[in-house]
């Protein structure tokens, strides 16, 4: 398997023509900012991360990846783009052409350094889009798994993420030219890195929700890769809650660079 997110408790699958606006009301300049998040299988959301974006001043709309316009002035004008996870890998243009425009998009973003978060797949997407090699692992990594940050990963924002987070991936990426490393794991050593000032990109999730929904939706993976889907459960419940406020201060406090 490529790349998945997982979520653990909440947000449905919201439409993507619709905008879903802040509870808040705008911010000190009268303005709401604007963040499009690519999805890229219905349940693979935004997760935790809809109230954090609502809580720093951004109205949010989903691209269906496959089905939106992934080179129109939604994604392209966006104040901050997230890529979320899916079940397909980074290099298979030639069997979903919809990734040439995802790379493209992400390319010219990244070259002007426009605020970009990437988590899982999109991680891997933003590592592809900056030229470095996205391909299988050895293994894959599925479950809650702890993470090592480097000197820069631990004094930044992910230096919130004491726990363990959860991994759903069985590809891996080489860290492109000039990315600074942020996070490590056991089993890979690229599970986070920053560009330049305003792109991060997550190997990992802390986001995710309602994670009952992965293990229907995943089944057949965990099935054919051993993984007993009470063992996961288990641990959901062992370290959920703790990932999901982790989560929200990390992802906090990187929306609050980007003010």
């Amino acid at each position: 398997m490529r790349s998945h997110g997982i979520p653990i408790f909440a947000v449905g699958s919201e439409r993507s023509s619709a905008w879903h606006p802040r509870r808040f009301g705008p911010n000190a300049s009268g303005m709401s900012k604007v963040a499009a998040a690519i999805r890229h299988i219905a349940f693979e959301d935004l997760g935790s991360l809809s109230e954090v974006l609502e809580e720093h001043g951004y109205r949010y709309r989903y691209l269906e990846a496959g089905v939106d316009a992934l080179d129109g002035a939604v994604a392209r004008e966006a104040d901050l783009l997230i890529v979320l996870g899916g079940p397909i890998s980074a290099y298979e243009e030639h069997l979903y052409p919809f990734l040439s425009d995802e790379l493209a998009l992400l390319e010219r973003r990244l070259a002007d350094d426009r605020p970009t978060l990437g988590i899982c797949l999109g991680a891997q997407l933003m590592a592809r889009a900056l030229g470095a090699r996205v391909y299988a692992g050895g293994k894959k990594e599925i479950g809650f798994f702890p993470i090592t940050l480097s000197e820069l990963g631990e004094a930044g924002p992910l230096g919130a993420l004491r726990c363990p987070v959860l991994h759903w991936h069985g590809d891996t990426f080489d860290l492109p030219a000039g990315a600074v490393h942020l996070a490590s794991s056991e089993l890979y050593r690229q599970q986070a890195f920053r560009w330049k000032t305003r792109g991060l990109a997550l190997q990992f999730h802390v986001e995710a929700m309602r994670l009952e929904r992965w293990f229907i939706g995943h089944a057949g993976e965990l099935a054919a890769t051993g993984i007993d889907v009470r063992e996961l459960r288990a641990a959901a419940a062992r370290h959920a809650t703790d990932l999901e406020h982790a989560g929200r201060r990390a992802l906090g406090a990187w929306l609050g660079t980007l003010a």
